[in-house]
């Protein structure tokens, strides 16, 4: 009593002070009034968004990762461009090898579309690197020495041309099955990279001397099939393209327009000014430069939206500035032009990637039909010389060419738009953030990852562990895996038993990853 009661004293301020005791009540709060309590909340609340935002902010991926994807189409585009796009040398051979080039490449991307049941994965089939390598390099010497022979030039030209077309065509099918397991924000910094990377490489080349030109002809393919089959068997089998994948029906709308914007450009590429074009120049290097740079460095901010409307916008400033072209020259619509057709490539290859993943369609059976706009380049340049020699004035010229072009892409644009945003791309761009879509769907994979390396799970249960984390059903497990009903169940009972679950939704638990709150 007397120790509780000297607690209870309070100690006098002053000497000979004294104070009366008052009991103490540990549990009791002093509470402050509401209007100072919603000021503080207020407060907090700020000073932790500052926080947050001082953060740094996580990046789609880290550019050591990339190196063997940015390489593989880089040195391949770099390859097309020093031989067939712009050549050193231009022979007299009474017609344009890259023509050649051109027909070959599409037939044969055509061909693999139209096979694509039975070749897909292209990546798996013995023969596929054999043919893009050797198709490239046989062009490199055939160039080579039609360069030396002129006796045999001609001939030397056309195959070497033909070869070359089979083997790029090729290659760029192999590159999309390389690229189809990643997310699509990944695909967009991996394709703009890549292009941007082809200019340096162009630009290196072009200041070798005779030898050592020739051995980069040579080397640049063999590069790019090296650094394509390194990034696809470092691919988990599940992730890799489907060998059967539904029936399907085209999506030719997109690429209509693509058609469109490629005769645009081709009625205008023998006007466009040295640097521009589509190929690996400079007007290349800027677009795609941008484009890297908003992806990889402001991943959280970047608008997909914006980059689908963005071709049209370039396209159409660029073609309003050709009765201009006398006061600001051929530079700012060239390069607009040009601008504008490769982002809309760029585009096209997005869209066609969402598709195949959304709808389990083999990449090879869209990206092989897609290169049908190398015609529709070699057709607006066919139509550009007839306007020439049947009108000899050149404002004459001009003015059909801006009026044929306009109608073209009017007509298509009502096409494509009468019913609303069209289906094609709605997914892109309807969606809030890709980019912490593609976050998620990684963090996925990592932790699949990880449940297959600590649970030991066979190559076959590894495969449907992921399908399964994708959201896929049995019967589709089924037919993707070219499984029975019961082998699928025996191998989902190990899978349960290993991980230590009983069902689908104690294995759906696992694959959740902590994601940070939301402001």
């Amino acid at each position: 009593m007397q120790l509780a009661r000297l607690r209870c004293e309070r100690k006098a301020p002053f000497p000979g002070q004294t104070t009366r005791p008052h009991p103490i009540h540990p549990r009791r709060r002093t509470r402050l009034p509401a209007e100072i309590m919603s000021t503080m909340h207020l407060g907090y609340n700020r000073c932790m968004h500052k926080f947050r935002h001082t953060l740094p902010k996580p990046r789609i991926d880290h550019l050591e990762q990339m190196v063997p994807y940015i390489f593989a189409l880089g040195c391949a585009r770099a390859w097309m461009t020093l031989i067939f796009a712009a050549p050193r040398v231009n022979l007299d051979l009474g017609f344009d090898p890259h023509i050649v080039f051109d027909y070959s490449y599409v037939v044969t991307g055509v061909a693999i579309a139209l096979l694509a049941r039975r070749l897909s994965p292209l990546q798996e089939q013995p023969w596929s690197k054999l043919v893009a390598a050797g198709g490239m390099i046989a062009a490199s010497l055939c160039i080579i020495t039609s360069s030396i022979s002129n006796e045999y030039a001609s001939a030397l030209s056309i195959v070497g041309a033909l070869l070359g077309g089979i083997g790029f065509c090729v290659f760029l099918l192999l590159n999309s099955e390389t690229l189809f397991p990643l997310s699509i924000v990944r695909i967009l910094l991996y394709l703009a990279a890549s292009r941007f990377l082809a200019v340096p490489i162009v630009f290196f080349c072009e200041g070798m001397d005779g030898i050592r030109f020739m051995l980069a002809l040579i080397i640049l393919p063999l590069i790019a099939t090296a650094c394509v089959a390194f990034s696809y068997n470092n691919t988990p089998v599940a992730e890799r393209p489907p060998r059967v994948y539904p029936r399907f029906v085209f999506p030719w709308k997109p690429l209509a327009l693509f058609a469109v914007f490629s005769f645009a450009y081709g009625m205008r590429e023998q006007q466009i000014a040295f640097g521009g074009g589509i190929h690996s120049s400079i007007s290349t290097a800027v677009i795609m430069g941008i484009v890297f740079i908003a992806v990889y460095f402001f991943s959280d901010k970047f608008s997909f939206s914006a980059l689908y409307r963005s071709p049209v916008f370039l396209l159409a400033c660029g073609l309003l500035l050709i009765p201009a072209e006398g006061l600001l020259g051929t530079y700012v619509s060239g390069y607009l032009i040009s601008m504008s057709v490769t982002l809309m490539s760029l585009l096209i290859s997005l869209v066609f990637y969402d598709l195949a993943k959304r709808m389990g369609i083999a990449i090879i059976a869209l990206m092989g039909m897609e290169r049908i706009d190398k015609l529709f380049i070699v057709w607006g340049n066919d139509c550009a010389d007839i306007l020439s020699a049947v009108s000899p004035s050149h404002l004459v010229q001009e003015i059909i060419t801006l009026v044929l072009i306009l109608t073209l892409i009017l007509a298509c644009a009502l096409l494509l738009y009468k019913n609303g945003w069209i289906d094609w791309g709605g997914h892109l761009v309807d969606s809030a953030d890709l980019t912490a879509e593609a976050m998620h769907e990684e963090k996925l994979l990592i932790r699949c990852d990880e449940i297959s390396k600590q649970c030991r799970l066979t190559p076959r249960e590894d495969e449907i562990l992921r399908l399964l984390a994708r959201g896929k059903t049995y019967p589709e497990i089924e037919k993707e895996l070219f499984i029975a009903s019961g082998t699928l169940k025996a191998h989902t009972h190990h899978i349960y038993t290993k991980t230590g679950v009983s069902g689908k939704k104690e294995l759906a638990a696992l694959f959740k990853t902590q994601e940070p709150e939301a402001e």
